[in-house]
């Protein structure tokens, strides 16, 4: 069976082992989880000068994706949200944003599979016209550092997370943001132990899609949820 092929937009980096100069790079882990689902990931090059996309030159781009996947990367700047810019920012590239949300409209437009992971879903979130708590240790009430955090997710009853990882998950966390105001469109599907959402779907989506804040490829060799997640995403590439 032939494998489907899975846009996976490149990050930047500035530097990469045995290369010499900057690099459009990938998670080595996250690579593996797709191909070990059955997936053939490809990176895109992220291009949008000056933080401006072309959605048409995007959309030709993708013209060859069976599915996108929106992997974990570095914060959104604060404008596309219409929120200030929070010192707690890190990482930030208006290329990189601008591309992202333009892969994520362009995708949705034509109702294509969607795996978002982490900033993947807050870049979601925002395309839809939701914000970000920009960062979680300074937000109050019981949110706290989800940097190198593991715990247990619960998921909601009747939903497709529930039927891909069961009643409830153990996952593996970076990050310091967060959804905040959701999109319309978005219905929370999972939630963390201390109420901060961890799983998102589009129930009238035509396509399948499942948004996660977790990173299923840092522990997907070891616990079979997290390699259900990608084989469920690969089967609707198909």
């Amino acid at each position: 069976m032939s494998r489907p092929l899975i846009a996976v937009p490149a990050r930047f980096s500035a530097s990469a082992s045995a290369l010499r100069s900057r690099a459009d790079v990938s998670s080595r882990a996250l690579i593996s989880l797709v191909y070990a689902a059955g997936g053939e990931p490809l990176m895109m090059h992220p291009s949008a000068p000056d933080g401006v996309a072309d959605l048409g030159e995007v959309a030709s781009r993708l013209a060859w994706a069976d599915a996108v996947l929106l992997p974990g990367g570095g914060d959104l700047a604060g404008r596309w949200s219409g929120q200030g810019e929070h010192e707690s920012l890190y990482d930030v590239d208006l290329e990189q944003d601008a591309f992202d949300l333009a892969v994520a409209r362009v995708a949705l437009e034509r109702m294509l599979p969607i795996l978002a992971i982490c900033r993947g879903t807050q870049v979601v979130n925002v395309a839809f016209g939701g914000t970000l708590v920009q960062d979680m240790e300074s937000a109050g009430g019981a949110m706290g550092n989800h940097r190198h955090r593991v715990h247990t997710v619960t998921t909601s009853p009747d939903t497709m997370t529930r039927s891909v990882v069961g009643e409830s998950v153990t996952a593996s966390c970076y990050h310091h943001q967060c959804l905040d105001r959701l999109g319309p469109e978005l219905v929370v599907t999972a939630r963390a132990e201390d109420g901060v959402v961890e799983a998102v779907e589009l129930p009238g989506y035509a396509g399948w899609f499942l948004g996660l804040q977790w990173h299923p490829e840092d522990t997907w060799e070891t616990d079979p949820a997290q390699l259900a997640i990608a084989r469920a995403f690969v089967d609707a590439a198909r």
